[in-house]
């Protein structure tokens, strides 16, 4: 079974994205996929970790996105912060950069989320 985590905190510590997760999750032994998908029907991105052999996701929902703009401006990837150690989220500026053009303007992705994804990510589409 696939499990879901959700980011419930995040700061900013020298320009670096920590994320955080509900504190009875920080037993978990996870491996960064380096993978960006969306679910478009939740308003949130789900970037992919493995877990025991299989892929559980880390999501980030929509009130992140604010985050998530300052955090490509620095072009730095960020950290999931487990039991006082720091992961990084290998390749999430390029493959989350990479994902907000191909959804900018495209509607398979519905409408209600290239909306909310085009005006949250304007700076990093228009720069």
């Amino acid at each position: 079974m696939r499990n879901i985590y959700f980011i419930e905190k995040y700061q900013f510590i020298h320009n670096d994205l920590h994320l955080s997760l509900n504190e009875s999750q920080n037993k978990i032994q996870i491996q960064p996929a380096g993978q960006i998908l969306t679910d478009s029907d939740h308003l949130a991105f789900i970037y992919l970790v493995e877990e025991e052999g299989e892929y559980s996701y880390l999501y980030l929902p929509e009130d992140l996105w604010p985050a998530l703009v300052r955090v490509l401006k620095t072009e730095k990837n960020p950290y999931l912060v487990l039991n006082e150690q720091k992961i990084e989220l290998l390749n999430f500026t390029e493959e989350l950069n990479m994902l907000l053009f191909n959804i900018e303007g495209n509607e398979n992705y519905g409408k209600t989320f290239v909306e909310a994804v085009e005006i949250a990510f304007t700076e990093i589409l228009k720069g």
